[in-house]
C-alpha cells in the first residue's frame, strides 16, 4: 500500500527500522507497500509505528482522490467569500461538517481562514483608528483591507496549486487551531 510506503518514507525509515518499531516482518512491510491492505494486528501495529489512524492506512486510492475533491473545494470555497471574512471561514466549516471531511488538510485550511479572519479583524480596527483618532484620509487606509484581499488570495491559490499536485504536506502555513 502507497501509504505506508510514502509515510515510512517522511519519517526517514527503512523497512528494518520499521519492522523493528512495529513488530511486523519486513517481508510483511514488503508487500502491504507492493499493495496488500493490512489487517488486525498489522494494521494497528503500523499505524502506531507511524503515528497515523488506521482509516489513513486503509485508504483506497479511489478514497484519497474523493477525499482530495473535497480538499480542493474547501480551499477554493474560501475564495468566493473572501469579500466576507467571516463566511471564508464558516462555508468551508460547513463543508467539512456536511461531508464528514475532518482531515488533518481540511483542519489545516480551517485554521489558515482563521487566522486570516483575525487579521482582517485586526485591519478593521487599525483602519477605524486611523481614520478617527489620525484623521488618516480613507484612502490610504484602504490600502490595508487590500493588502489583506491580495494575501489571502495568494495564500489560497498557492495551496490550491499544492493540493492539485498532491502536496499536501506542504500547505502553508502549517497552522491547526480547529
Amino acid at each position: 500500500m502507497a501509504n505506508v510506503l510514502l509515510l515510512r518514507e517522511k519519517l526517514n525509515l527503512t523497512q528494518d527500522e520499521l519492522s523493528e518499531q512495529s513488530g511486523v516482518s519486513v517481508r510483511t512491510i514488503q508487500r502491504i507497500e507492493a499493495g496488500q491492505v493490512p489487517s488486525g494486528y498489522t494494521l494497528k501495529a503500523l499505524a502506531k509505528s507511524l503515528g497515523v489512524s488506521e482509516a489513513e492506512l486503509r485508504d483506497t486510492p479511489a478514497n484519497q482522490s474523493e477525499n482530495l475533491k473535497w480538499i480542493k473545494l474547501i480551499n477554493l470555497s474560501s475564495l468566493l467569500f473572501l469579500i466576507l471574512p467571516p463566511l471564508n471561514l464558516f462555508v468551508p466549516l460547513i463543508i467539512i461538517l456536511a461531508k464528514k471531511q475532518n482531515s488533518p488538510a481540511t483542519r489545516q485550511l480551517v485554521s489558515i481562514q482563521i487566522i486570516w479572519t483575525l487579521i482582517a479583524i485586526l485591519f478593521l480596527v487599525f483602519v477605524l483608528m486611523l481614520n478617527d483618532w489620525y484623521g488618516v484620509p480613507s484612502s490610504q487606509t484602504m490600502l490595508l483591507p487590500l493588502a489583506w484581499l491580495i494575501g489571502n488570495t495568494t495564500n489560497i491559490l498557492t495551496n490550491a496549486v499544492k493540493i492539485n499536485n498532491g502536496q499536501l504536506s506542504q500547505i502553508y502555513p502549517r497552522i491547526l487551531i480547529f
